[in-house]
């Protein structure tokens, strides 16, 4: 163990929840970073997220937001409704269902939070200054002049020189992978179309009161029919489907034309599912987005190198039929933390430091890589509902150990 502390360079490429979480955790160790984002602000696409207790709720207490988090999340959106995709209900946590919970264990499953005001608590404890926007990364290359170090070189002409460790946060399409691996994600078999409904409550009670106040499934032989309250009053909905990686430019559908999009993506796809799940499509109304859906492949490694490692979809791109993105990103930026705060206190040298944490990082990636890919072949299936029914009441029957976010 060297006992020589080190200072290292430290820059995080992309403002997500990841390099989010990762630099309220250093900063709490006084260890200074650069956030480098390309857009102009903190961006917040996304709609509900359920934070689990070991791993995005254990990332949020070491980044001290504990408190921020248990202020404005939603534990009583962790309910779920079942619907198979003939529309007949097989689970309801908010109906026949119910289940009480004490007020000492609200936390104990999966309370739900907005991407927005998670991105918010976020970013809102961050010293402004360690965050630069618009830029956008176009390359990050082996520096000439600085052996084991990085130049990072932006998309407005701009060079950051001599970097030491560069954290690639940026997503599915990483730039900073380049320096790692040749691998791409590659195309998941499925194709949504998200769709909103604001102030649902006020403007449509039968879809509020249809969906309940947490997340309604439905799911059948290649097509899934998705539905999440959100902090803010609205509702996001997702109609997805098998479907060619094409599907979305050679269908003939006008996606500009949101009505007559969504009449004749039912009409091609979903004409024979239950009349009330067509209806949660048909009038989620306030906006429409095309959504082709990719992964990085199960198991993907690659070779350690100096100064250079990847936390949330550029290390583990996943599809969110198991739940799990977000959280596995953020225990990323957990263990992470660990070993550069290990490197700075010169407890170990910052390669090794960071060897540790993918050593760590790749077989748990697979894991939850192997779970997601399990439940988008089991939801995608003929009796994908009835299936997760059957899982859901032998938990709470006692019949299967674990949470219920594991099932």
């Amino acid at each position: 163990m060297s006992t020589t502390s080190i200072r290292p360079k430290i820059a995080l490429i992309g403002a997500g929840p990841a390099s989010l979480t990762l630099a309220n955790i250093l900063q709490n160790h006084s260890i200074p970073f650069t956030i480098y984002e390309s857009s102009s602000t903190i961006r917040s696409q996304g709609g509900s997220l359920d934070l689990h207790p070991r791993t995005g709720q254990l990332a949020l207490k070491e980044a001290n937001r504990w408190d921020q988090f248990a202020k404005h999340c939603r534990p009583e959106s962790d309910v779920t409704k079942l619907v198979d995709i003939f529309g007949e209900v097989c689970w309801d946590e908010g109906g026949a269902d119910k289940h009480e919970v004490r007020e000492e264990e609200k936390f104990d499953g999966r309370p739900e939070i907005d991407r927005a005001k998670l991105m918010e608590l976020l970013h809102e404890n961050i010293t402004p200054e360690a965050i630069k926007f618009n830029k956008k990364l176009s390359k990050a290359v082996p520096s000439i002049t600085e052996a084991k170090k990085y130049d990072l070189q932006f998309a407005d002409g701009t060079i950051e020189k001599d970097v030491d460790l560069v954290v690639g946060g940026d997503g599915a399409w990483s730039k900073v992978r380049d320096l790692l691996t040749g691998v791409k994600p590659q195309y998941s078999g499925i194709t949504a179309i998200e769709i909103w409904a604001f102030d649902v409550k006020e403007k449509n009670p039968w879809l509020a009161n249809y969906v309940g106040e947490g997340s309604m499934f439905s799911f059948g032989e290649g097509r899934a029919v998705q539905a999440q309250r959100q902090g803010d009053g609205s509702l996001r909905t997702y109609a997805s489907m098998r479907a060619p990686e094409n599907f979305v430019e050679t269908c003939g559908i006008d996606w500009n034309d949101h009505a007559s999009a969504r009449k004749a993506y039912v009409d091609q796809n979903f004409s024979d599912i239950g009349e009330d799940l067509k209806r949660v499509i048909l009038e989620s109304s306030d906006n429409l987005i095309p959504r082709t859906m990719y992964e990085l492949p199960i198991g993907i490694t690659w070779p350690s190198r100096s100064g250079v490692t990847l936390i949330g979809d550029a290390a583990h791109l996943m599809t969110p039929f198991a739940g799990v993105g977000v959280n596995v990103s953020m225990f990323d930026a957990l263990e992470l933390s660990k070993a550069i705060v290990a490197a700075w206190n010169g407890q170990k040298g910052l390669d090794e430091a960071v060897q540790e944490y993918e050593k760590e990082l790749f077989p748990r990636a697979e894991m939850f890589m192997k779970k997601t890919e399990k439940n988008k072949r089991d939801h995608f299936s003929e009796d994908g509902t009835r299936r997760l029914a059957a899982k859901i009441r032998a938990f709470h029957a006692g019949e299967l150990q674990g949470s219920k976010s594991e099932h």
